[in-house]
């Protein structure tokens, strides 16, 4: 069921027309009344009691709100346009918002895809664009986008790792514009049907669960330290290689290869190091 745009009428010339035909009417049931003439009076009343009813059919539609029109329980189309209008008295009349909305999970708790326990929560920013799909596909379309959207918050955690660990992997933690697009994407799926557009999804909250937050804290910190050493491991035999190879360009010493693994050995130390060093200058014997 798509929605169709239904075209009403405009409600303040209607409005005023029937309120002319009921006060004439009026005018003529009191009449007929003071002249105790039931031919009068019967078809006055009828005519009263039609443009009472008539008047139903007025209704007004705010701005980004849309009205949706039912004729015994057959849908007749959905009235967008602003200001007062009139249809049919016997059209039922259902709002539907059709403004941006947005929705805040509550954490949940899961596991990601390398089974480690987190709590994550998003916040989902939508906005209904097919009021027939809204009201007539599924049951309650605010608590279906609810509901689906803690659901598609869940598969998409668990499809991904927290932390990547320096691999270059997409992790829910360091890649943050690839999980908001892929969590936009599960919830539009889910909620295609019944006639929302998700505009945004993101992540609000993440965390590891109370439980292991202080273990995963130290995997973290054992990482990062793997990681810088690596660097700095990196960087000193780079040096150390530039050194050994400057000082053969320039021939300002020959070194045999003891000599070599000594200087690789303490430069090593000393670009490695965790602490500052201190320098021991061997002079020799500068006697005998």
């Amino acid at each position: 069921m798509k929605e169709r745009t239904y075209t009403a009428a405009p409600g303040i010339p209607a409005l005023l027309g029937l309120a002319v035909v009921a006060l004439a009417a009026l005018a003529w049931l009191v009449y007929g009344i003071k002249l105790k003439s039931p031919a009068q009076i019967v078809p006055a009343a009828l005519i009263f009691a039609t443009a009472a009813a008539a008047m139903v059919g007025f209704f007004t539609v705010a701005p980004n709100e849309a009205k949706v029109l039912q004729f015994f329980g057959r849908y007749v189309g959905t009235v967008h346009d602003a200001g007062p209008r009139y249809v049919n008295p016997f059209y039922t009349k259902k709002a539907v918002s059709v403004r941006v909305r947005n929705f805040e999970s509550s954490k949940l708790k899961v596991n990601d895809l390398e089974g480690n326990p987190i709590e994550i929560a998003a916040v989902v920013v939508w906005q209904v664009v097919d009021t027939a799909e809204a009201l007539f596909l599924v049951d309650d379309y605010v608590d279906f986008v609810k509901i689906q959207s803690e659901s598609a918050l869940r598969q998409m955690a668990q499809s991904f790792p927290y932390d990547s660990h320096d691999t270059g992997a997409v992790s829910l933690r360091s890649h943050h514009a690839e999980i908001a697009e892929r969590l936009r994407e599960e919830v539009q799926e889910r909620l295609a049907s019944a006639g929302v557009k998700v505009i945004e999804a993101r992540i609000t909250h993440l965390a590891f669960a109370p439980e292991v937050a202080q273990a995963m804290l130290q995997r973290q910190q054992a990482s990062a330290i793997i990681s810088a050493r690596t660097r700095i491991v990196e960087g000193a035999v780079s040096m150390v290689e530039m050194a050994l190879q400057q000082l053969a360009e320039r021939d300002v010493v020959t070194l045999d290869d003891e000599r070599k693994a000594a200087m690789v050995s303490n430069l090593l130390v000393v670009l490695c190091g965790d602490r500052g060093t201190q320098p021991v200058v061997n002079t020799g014997s500068i006697y005998g």
